[in-house]
């Protein structure tokens, strides 16, 4: 295990009675937040969070890497530097910047809520969540980033890493694919995130999950700032947890006879 500040900050569990799934998630805060600013990743929209180069980032990394998008944030960044330039923009033009990243209809969605925030906000994201989430191409994950990051607004950002660490975390059997389990997550977060610095809070549970509690291959758990708290790992339960319907097509395939 990496010997720094965040292994002085492990939280022990009582020995006479186990943690409720809210006592663990609020248990695991200090040490989360402690780890992420020793070991979070420079990004470059992450030292400048201003809501528009929070939200172009958020929209990119959708089903893309991190190392795929910087290029291309940053020729975004200096080709449409703000709303106004996004809303006027051909979409010729748009789509040639975006020419590489796939899922085209983010960036036509990027450009149709610029025009709505021209028209209705004077060229400016809003800074409530429930108007965020109502903007084209914007779910209850990407209106989450924008408002804790940009806005400092304690509301929860629940993505794949974050399902796969709280699930992890509070030895949960539940199958994340499913609307009701993400929704009941948001609310267990919410309820315990700190209302300072929400914004580090969500980006922590996010880089856990994305370069320690990893989504393929084992989890690195001797890195881990939760370790000492996470059921799947003392149950040895890594290698089952998260829990994943299989998709329908799956169910229903069938072996092909060998001849």
């Amino acid at each position: 295990m990496n010997h720094s500040l965040y292994d002085k900050l492990q939280v022990l569990e009582p020995a006479v009675k186990a943690m409720d799934r809210e006592e663990r998630l609020s248990a695991a805060g200090r040490p989360l937040l402690s780890w992420y600013h020793e070991h979070r990743r420079i990004l470059p929209w992450r030292e400048n969070p201003e809501p528009y180069r929070v939200w172009i980032s958020e929209i990119m990394l959708q089903q893309t890497r991190v190392e795929a998008v910087k290029p291309y944030f940053d020729r975004f960044m200096e080709a449409l530097p703000g709303v106004k330039a996004l809303g006027e923009v051909s979409e010729d033009r748009l789509l040639k910047l975006w020419e590489g990243l796939g899922y085209y209809s983010r960036a036509r969605n990027l450009k149709k809520a610029a025009e709505l925030l021209v028209e209705k906000y004077g060229g400016k994201l809003p800074s409530s969540y429930e108007e965020l989430k109502a903007l084209p191409g914007i779910g209850s994950y990407t209106a989450g980033a924008i408002a804790s990051i940009a806005f400092e607004i304690p509301v929860p950002a629940v993505d794949g890493n974050v399902l796969r660490v709280i699930s992890r975390l509070t030895g949960s059997m539940e199958d994340i694919t499913k609307q009701s389990v993400k929704k009941d997550m948001e609310e267990l977060i919410k309820g315990v995130m700190p209302r300072e610095d929400p914004g580090s809070y969500n980006q922590a549970l996010i880089e856990v999950g994305a370069i320690v509690c990893v989504p393929n291959g084992a989890p690195l758990c001797g890195s881990c700032p939760l370790f000492s708290l996470c059921v799947a790992r003392q149950k040895d339960l890594t290698g089952v947890i998260p829990v994943k319907a299989p998709k329908r097509n799956e169910e229903k395939s069938i072996e092909p006879f060998l001849f």
